[in-house]
């Protein structure tokens, strides 16, 4: 019953030794090996290792191996012309040096971000300075964040940490700053709003001034079309005329007593008071009278226009 005891303690024993003398680092991770503290060993390659049993004489620190981030949120960092810009900005860093991150921060990822903390701050805060207002806003962020990690970079080299990039992720007016903006943008707009509208005014009168003009000469044009072409009706009309006289004056004369008896008479009722002898009344005699003799005396005519007034197409059957 002893030497079951006895082996079964050898046996925990053993398994203990051996599990404490093993180790394993994944590929995310790095391994710095100390003797009595002093550092003995570094790996940063994956894989088992072995150390010596127990953790009196060999223990072993695990840090990361991988990028990791920093942020810094909602900083206020004034330019060079004295306004304010609030900013978030980030960096990744990976601890590139075990051995000197053991050193100079015994390892304590905690303990490296407060350095990172103050050395990111002041950096930020040195390159927009160097700034005026609106160049954080320009193509020129891209050279502001490398000059930034460059400024970082030689600080967190001596803890053992490679700083591989700083971002600026916004880039925003304070409240104070962003009226005194939009003020001056308003105003701008404003101005340039009324320079619109005055040249719109100007465009608008040179275009109408031009219209009238236009419409001046095409009114003039007209009316000249319209002169020249009622004097050539006119002309064709006195033609017309001549060539009807000249044609057949008795039927000519005729027709234009019609006319006279048809617009003086009317259509109303007229009473005129003539000589029975006048010469409208020639061509109210007899039908067998020649239309060279007078008419009977007739003291009045009564407006009856249908009754005296002929057509021109009774003297054209007679002739």
């Amino acid at each position: 019953m002893n030497r079951l005891i006895i082996l079964g303690v050898a046996l925990l024993a053993v398994v203990y030794l051996a599990f404490s003398s093993m180790y394993v680092v994944n590929e995310r991770e790095q391994a710095i090996v100390m003797r009595f503290g002093r550092i003995t060993d570094v790996h940063e390659e994956p894989g088992l290792y072995f150390k010596i049993p127990t953790s009196l004489v060999d223990t072993v620190q695990i840090v990361e191996n991988r990028l990791l981030r920093y942020d810094l949120a909602n900083m206020r960092l004034q330019v060079s012309g004295g306004q304010f810009y609030v900013v978030d900005a980030f960096l990744t860093y990976r601890i590139s040096d075990p051995r000197l991150f053991r050193e100079r921060s015994q390892g304590e990822l905690r303990v490296a971000e407060q350095r990172i903390a103050t050395r990111f701050d002041s950096a930020l805060r040195q390159v927009y300075g160097l700034r005026n207002f609106n160049a954080a806003l320009s193509e020129e962020r891209s050279q502001m964040m490398r000059e930034a990690r460059d400024l970082i970079r030689p600080d967190m080299a001596e803890l053992g940490i490679e700083v591989v990039d700083v971002r600026i992720l916004r880039t925003d007016l304070t409240p104070e700053v962003s009226a005194q903006t939009y003020e001056r943008m308003k105003a701008e707009r404003l101005a340039e709003a009324a320079l619109l509208r005055a040249r719109g005014k100007e465009a608008a009168q040179s275009l109408r001034a031009i219209a009238d003009r236009q419409a001046v000469e095409i009114v003039a044009a007209a009316r000249k079309d319209s002169e020249v072409l009622r004097g050539e009706g006119d002309a064709q009309r006195s033609s017309v005329f001549a060539s009807a006289y000249n044609k057949d004056p008795e039927f000519f004369q005729f027709y234009r007593s019609m006319e006279s008896y048809k617009n003086a008479l009317g259509s109303s009722g007229t009473t005129m008071v003539l000589s029975p002898d006048s010469d409208f009344f020639q061509y109210f005699g007899n039908p067998g009278q020649s239309s060279g003799q007078p008419a009977p005396a007739i003291p009045s005519v009564e407006a009856a226009p249908q009754a005296p007034a002929a057509t021109p197409a009774e003297p054209a059957a007679a002739q």
